[in-house]
């Protein structure tokens, strides 16, 4: 997970309802940028992966029951989907990734490492929103 549905976030509550764990808190690979995505409340996060200019991305991995697995599926909205992350230490797990079409739009926020960093900024403390969007 690298946005909304992180610890503390406002989507977490649909990983703990159906039973979800957390395994880790890690990176990506650096192989991904990170998006403040349009739209919300409340406000997500798009992770997608490319093939130069990426960066780490704070993430946490969790385990999920076989038996929530298809309920967290088709909770999913658009342009979200789940996908292969890799992880810093090249583990591959599945996560949540964002079709390319989806960042249209979208404020490019991967030099700050991760959403968190990102929500702490000055600029969106302020005005709930992505500067210069």
């Amino acid at each position: 997970m690298a946005g909304a549905h992180l610890e503390g976030q406002p989507l977490h509550e649909e990983l703990v309802a159906r039973g979800a764990r957390l395994r880790e808190r890690t990176t990506t690979a650096p192989e991904y940028r990170l998006f403040a995505l349009a739209g919300g409340p409340p406000a997500r996060a798009g992770l997608v992966r490319v093939s130069g200019e990426g960066h780490a991305i704070e993430v946490e991995v969790y385990r999920v029951p076989r038996s929530e697995v298809g309920e967290l599926l088709a909770a999913v909205p658009p342009p979200l989907a789940i996908g292969r992350v890799s992880l810093i230490h090249g583990e591959l797990v599945h996560g949540f990734v964002c079709e390319p079409m989806g960042i249209e739009g979208a404020l490019d926020i991967s030099t700050w490492g991760g959403w968190r960093a990102f929500l702490a900024q000055p600029a969106y403390r302020q005005n709930g929103c992505p500067s210069g969007s």
